[in-house]
């Protein structure tokens, strides 16, 4: 069998499998490990694979490049964040001092807060006005607004957030990987979310299952530095990286 003919059948049987052992791919293709290994790892350094301990895994991460307006995003897995956002909204004590991203199941969070005499940061124009409506104590960053997000950014709201420490901060985030860690989709709204993370004695990325595995331009933190809120997560290295908190 040909080199190219081989490998193609590699693929094959991973793309309709998910995983394949290297003792399973020499009994099917009728070769040696030193020729399998061989194969893995030519094909896991042109991208078409993750090799892994005694075999390979079907790349599964999606490249995204785009980000939808925040009513769209409230809308989309809607039971699931709301979910997520109830249990958030149950770890805040009345002594926290909160940083609180912009975004769709943050904004969910402030609508499961109540009587609390916590004190708010963030950077989402909906968030305060919901927080506030609520009687609660809020700040909102000065700097530039993302239209799209609602979300405050920019060198001037940076500047801000360095003045602050916070016992915890609740994040958003557009994609979650193991090697890229969290991810977004620009620059600016990355800033503001890695100084939150660096300022803040925990941190938390609430963050639906469908963010697993996708990948956004601009990585704010690594894996291990945040821990994760979400209603189910079937990557069983992203739960041996961080800790991760399954709420359905």
């Amino acid at each position: 069998m040909l080199t190219q003919e081989r490998r193609q059948k590699i693929m094959d049987l991973l793309n309709e499998r998910g995983s394949v052992s290297v003792t399973q791919l020499c009994e099917m293709l009728r070769a040696s490990e030193s020729t399998v290994r061989r194969d893995l790892a030519s094909l896991s350094q042109m991208g078409r694979l993750n090799k892994v301990h005694g075999g390979a895994t079907v790349i599964s991460q999606e490249f995204l490049n785009g980000e939808a307006s925040v009513n769209v995003k409230v809308n989309t897995s809607y039971n699931e964040k709301m979910e997520i956002a109830k249990y958030a909204a149950s770890l805040i004590n009345d002594s926290d001092y909160i940083f609180l991203d912009a975004g769709s199941t943050t904004f969910l969070l402030t609508t499961q807060i109540e009587n609390t005499k916590a004190t708010f940061v963030t950077n989402g124009i909906a968030h305060a006005r919901e927080l506030a409506s609520k009687g609660c104590r809020v700040m909102v960053l000065g700097g530039d607004l993302k239209r799209t997000t609602e979300a405050i950014v920019g060198i001037v709201a940076a500047h801000n957030l360095q003045k602050y420490n916070f016992s915890k901060a609740f994040i958003g985030a557009n994609g979650i990987s193991e090697k890229q860690g969290y991810t977004t989709t620009d620059t600016e709204e990355a800033m503001i979310k890695a100084i939150a993370v660096e300022r803040s004695f925990v941190s938390y990325v609430l963050a639906d299952s469908k963010k697993f595995g996708k990948v956004s331009p601009v990585s704010y933190a690594s894996l291990d530095s945040v821990c994760i809120i979400c209603d189910r997560c079937d990557d069983k290295e992203i739960k041996n990286k961080t800790v991760v908190k399954e709420v359905m």
